[in-house]
């Protein structure tokens, strides 16, 4: 990935979108545009939330995902699994047999992401105690990281430079068994995701200039291969030969979920969870509102990670589940003694380095040029209706100001603009058509009794 881009992981499909603008109006970061009748999404302002994935009536937004069999490139092949995965199973199957049935898809080692979870909280208390602008806000949530660069770069300094458990675990484990004797190239390590936002985070590291990671797997893909290989068993909870995991403290099991960071943090904390509850309040932040908060946990989802695009099982159940689950093992450690073991060195490793802004909101570079921009933005504004229809394939009237001006949009894509322009003689009724039709696919206006919705809607 060159420095200029972000990578993303949502992707539409041209066969089956058909420009409904669902997703277009639900993008809190305003990442897409309608061209040619299909919803485009733009890579430099794609946080990876899912929310368009989640609205999508066809299913036509989806998360590329790397294929399974490339674990098998490596000799050593690691697993790494957070807690949410747990959650979908039911209560009586055990965590000892998930692990089981992983190592029988051909992983070599299964490993608890929120292993590290503990060393972390200490870690970012350390660092909370010596910041000088609070509140200082959690570099859990990659989606979150990535909409403050674009959105608020002006709180970038708050977010805690500790990395989260997916990266700290990573590099702990590949340490232990590189002193166990395997050599680093063959050891691949893959992360079990509930989210687009964390397999971004993988394929273009913020604050990093690469992953400890060599890969990702979708959680609903794996899930639905261990429930299908539990439910053939005649004993479900089976256990085939392998390492044992430790156990996980309380804490960590629910330090995906929300609160699980706030609540182990010290002085005034506060968990937001939902993509639009989070700008809500980062607005307010930046506004200066807040004065007395110490620390921020922000997540893209609702019930955060157990509301991940990726986890198939309802939020509520795996938020439920992992909370009983956390009451079975009340009095484990939260910093289990091997992560004591190597205090030392991941003390040198868990700081995550300089998190650049990537402000989609500059206009220009040059503040001169920036500020002349703005005005024309403010200029077009005064021709613009304000109805944020969504016609032009823009989200609102402002957005296509901006594109105006920034040169990727026109004018007449606004079909109010055009029916005054046609009005006074200025554009012909057959040219309004052609730029509709741009926007919008040629086919778009004519009769169609088989969309969503028609008469003759298979659906």
């Amino acid at each position: 990935m060159t420095e200029d881009r972000f990578y993303h992981a949502l992707k539409v499909s041209e066969d089956l979108c058909f420009g409904c603008t669902h997703c277009m109006n639900v993008c809190p970061v305003e990442a897409i545009r309608i061209e040619n009748g299909k919803a485009t999404i733009r890579d430099n302002w794609c946080v990876d939330c899912g929310e368009c994935m989640r609205v999508c009536p066809v299913n036509a937004i989806y998360v590329e995902q790397d294929d399974f069999n490339q674990i098998f490139r490596f000799k050593c092949r690691v697993a790494l699994v957070p807690s949410v995965l747990i959650g979908q199973f039911p209560a009586e199957v055990t965590e000892a047999a998930i692990f089981s049935v992983m190592r029988e898809m051909g992983f070599t080692h299964v490993f608890q992401t929120e292993h590290t979870a503990g060393y972390i909280i200490r870690s970012m208390i350390e660092a909370s105690r010596d910041a000088e602008d609070k509140p200082v806000i959690s570099s859990f949530c990659p989606a979150v990281v990535r909409l403050i660069q674009i959105k608020f770069p002006a709180l970038l300094p708050q977010v805690i430079r500790i990395k989260p458990p997916i990266d700290t675990s990573a590099i702990y484990f590949r340490k232990r068994l590189e002193n166990e004797g395997y050599h680093p190239g063959e050891i691949g390590i893959f992360y079990v995701t509930p989210c687009a936002a964390k397999i971004a985070a993988v394929k273009s590291p913020v604050g990093e200039d690469s992953s400890p990671l060599n890969g990702v797997i979708n959680m609903d893909l794996i899930y639905n291969k261990i429930f299908r290989l539990i439910k053939n068993r005649t004993n479900r909870n089976s256990i085939s030969p392998g390492e044992m995991l430790p156990l996980l403290s309380p804490r960590s099991i629910k330090y995906c979920l929300t609160g699980g960071e706030a609540n182990a943090m010290e002085g005034r904390c506060l968990a937001i969870d939902g993509i639009h509850n989070v700008i809500e309040f980062l607005e307010k932040l930046e506004n200066d509102e807040f004065t007395d908060l110490d620390f921020l946990e922000l997540r893209a989802c609702d019930q955060s990670c157990a509301g991940g695009v990726l986890v198939g099982g309802n939020r509520f159940l795996t938020t439920e589940r992992l909370n009983k689950r956390a009451q079975r093992f009340h009095g484990v450690a939260d910093i289990p003694g091997d992560v004591k073991a190597y205090s030392g060195f991941l003390s040198e490793r868990i700081s995550l380095g300089d998190i650049k802004p990537r402000s989609m909101l500059i206009l220009d570079e040059d503040m001169g040029e920036a500020l002349r921009k703005i005005q024309q933005v403010r200029h077009l504004m005064c021709y613009l209706p304000g109805i944020d229809c969504g016609a032009c394939g823009a989200p609102r009237c402002q957005s296509l100001a901006e594109d105006i001006v920034r040169e990727e949009a026109r004018l007449t894509a606004c079909v109010f603009i055009q029916r005054m322009m046609e009005k006074h003689q200025k554009l012909s009724g057959e040219h309004a058509i052609k730029i509709i039709e741009k926007i919008w696919g040629r086919k778009r206006l004519e009769k169609n009794c088989n969309k969503k919705g028609a008469e003759n809607d298979s659906e």
